[in-house]
């Protein structure tokens, strides 16, 4: 691997021959395969590429990497031959390739407390991800909800700044190892700075902490990123004191480069350019810019007429496009441009699965176990499992899980709960998917209920779409409601991407599980249901009474001394 030094000798020998036309492509993200112009990618009119919800590079890992390296090579065949970086949101797993082991997405991490095992999973999406051909993973997201009205809290460790900056350090060590090399995926940390803390929990909205509050509650899991050589930065939706941030050169440049000392990339987020003041954004110390649905052509002539009439600087160029150079040298990109085919048949190895259901098991946090009804006995008679949760790899996985918004299906690989419990009793199981049948002479009722998948502004509450609420659907707690009345003792798993209120649905059950979203390995669940592993699980955030508690500004966390929660952060119960 060649030193940081011969790296910038490289980089500065580079840089010198390049164009501006050339260092604007270095500095353009398209979409997929469709907004590729033409020719643009052997005149160097590109730097990096982004697969997200859309056209498939192929119909298996071999055909993705087939693609990659096609695209690589018109790369190469370019004046200066400088290769692409090509980026993909995975972020519990490489979860847009159906097969992938999919990880238990971070709310549920940060209940394990297990840096380590966090850092494995890292290391199992990095090679699961360069296995389909990417060098460059939009993850870990380090933000810290305070309002679960939000609709990316499951993508937050906790609301733990602590808990968060443990848990980044090492996920960013499970991507890249101690430095990024050719062995190496480059992680991102997202996304700079205040998502997850907006006023009323709002994508995109406005983040009102002051400063003090920004640096000691939000800043460390971002320093702690640096300080393990993250590669990238993405900046975020919310704007900062009314000001966006893609444009908040004190933030993006004064602290994140200057002061805490990050000489990776800041790349924008989706369509970053048109939304957030156009060469504001690059003067503010964006280096990369995702230039998709229609943007390519705007940003491009836009950012070259900013040049040329003096509104950004030569020098500002010129560090943007360093950085992202210096990047790809470190990824080993010059030397080894294209996917590795032997590493295709780790994905969804066993070993990997093993890892990701260690996740599982270990994510589980028991809220309830009146007179110690779990674990349940293997033998006990007849056990009925009810709920659509309960045999669905999609609604168990969440968001981000194939698809963008997640998925209401089974997918390859995946195992569910209904299978797992199927698999390790040993009487009869019954499932009664809607708590429509007739069933009074069974044992135990395993209800098994939650969240229908979101991402994004699309799980705000009280956002552009109302589809989600604080509280369970009528239809759950009627699942429920059914076999409490038939006299069964009833056992609840919560399938959530956040704490929900459910005040009265724990006062019925017998017993409560919160699994937050488990991923692909549903039959982790069952495992600790039947005492095979103990639960270890705690609680990533405090856990609500009423929705009385998110009236205010902020929701109710773990640092408002005012606030009784129904169960405190930290709090889960063990055997």
């Amino acid at each position: 691997m060649p030193s940081d030094q011969s790296i910038e000798q490289s980089v500065d020998t580079l840089l010198a021959q390049m164009t501006l036309d050339e260092k604007i492509g270095q500095m353009t993200q398209v979409r997929h395969f469709e907004e590729i112009p033409g020719d643009a990618i052997s005149n160097g009119a590109i730097g990096s590429i982004i697969h997200t919800e859309g056209p498939l590079p192929g119909s298996n890992a071999a055909s993705w990497q087939a693609t990659f390296t096609w695209l690589q090579k018109k790369a190469l065949s370019s004046r200066l031959g400088i290769p692409l970086l090509f980026g993909v949101d995975a972020v519990h797993g490489q979860n847009t390739y159906e097969g992938a082991t999919i990880f238990p997405h971070n709310i549920g991490l940060g209940a394990t407390r297990n840096t380590k095992l966090v850092e494995k999973a890292a290391g199992i999406t990095a090679r699961e991800s360069k296995a389909t051909g990417f060098n460059w993973v939009f993850s870990p997201c380090v933000a810290i909800p305070y309002n679960e009205k939000w609709g990316r809290v499951y993508e937050a460790f906790s609301e733990s700044t602590e808990l968060t900056e443990r848990m980044t350090r090492a996920s960013v060590l499970g991507h890249q190892g101690k430095r990024l090399d050719q062995n190496s995926i480059m992680a991102t940390a997202k996304h700079f700075i205040g998502d997850g803390a907006t006023d009323n929990g709002v994508e995109g909205g406005d983040c009102s902490l002051s400063q003090q509050e920004v640096r000691e509650r939000l800043l460390p899991p971002y320093q702690a990123a640096v300080d393990n050589g993250v590669g990238a930065v993405m900046a975020s939706f919310n704007s900062m004191a009314g000001l966006p941030m893609h444009a908040n050169k004190y933030w993006i440049t004064e602290v994140l480069k200057e002061s805490m000392g990050f000489n990776g990339i800041v790349v924008s987020d989706w369509k970053g350019y048109s939304r957030f003041g156009e060469n504001d954004i690059i003067n503010a110390g964006i280096d990369m810019v995702m230039a998709v649905d229609g943007d390519f052509v705007m940003y491009q002539e836009g950012l070259k007429a900013g040049v040329e009439n003096g509104q950004v600087s030569h020098a500002r160029i010129d560090d943007a496009v360093r950085r992202i150079l210096r990047q790809k040298y470190s990824l080993g990109l010059f030397e080894n441009p294209f996917p590795n085919s032997s590493l295709i048949p780790k994905i969804g190895s066993v070993e990997h699965r093993e890892v990701a259901r260690q996740a599982v098991r270990e994510s589980l946090v028991l809220l309830k176990n009146n007179e110690r009804i779990l674990p349940l006995d293997k033998n006990v008679g007849k056990i009925v499992v009810v709920g659509e949760h309960a045999d669905n790899a999609g609604l168990q996985s969440g968001g981000w899980s194939i698809h963008w918004q997640g998925s209401s299906e089974n997918y390859a690989g995946s195992t569910t709960i209904l299978s797992g419990i199927k698999r390790l009793a040993k009487g009869e199981v019954i499932y009664d998917i809607d708590a429509s049948s007739d069933h009074k002479d069974v044992d135990i009722a395993i209800i098994v209920i939650g969240e229908t998948p979101y991402a994004e502004l699309f799980g705000d509450i009280g956002g552009e779409i109302d589809a989600y609420q604080l509280t369970l659907t009528e239809n759950h707690k009627n699942y429920i409601n059914t076999y409490i009345n038939k006299g069964v003792k009833v056992v609840t798993v919560l399938i959530s991407g956040r704490p929900l209120v459910t005040t009265e649905i724990i006062h019925q059950s017998d017993a409560f599980i919160a699994a937050w979203l488990p991923g692909s390995e549903g039959d982790g669940i069952a495992e600790v249901l039947f005492g095979d592993y103990g639960f270890k699980g705690k609680l990533p955030h405090s856990w609500p009474k009423s929705v009385e508690d998110y009236q205010g500004k902020y929701g109710p966390n773990y640092w408002d001394s005012a606030y009784a929660p129904l169960f405190p952060f930290g709090y889960g119960l063990e055997y």
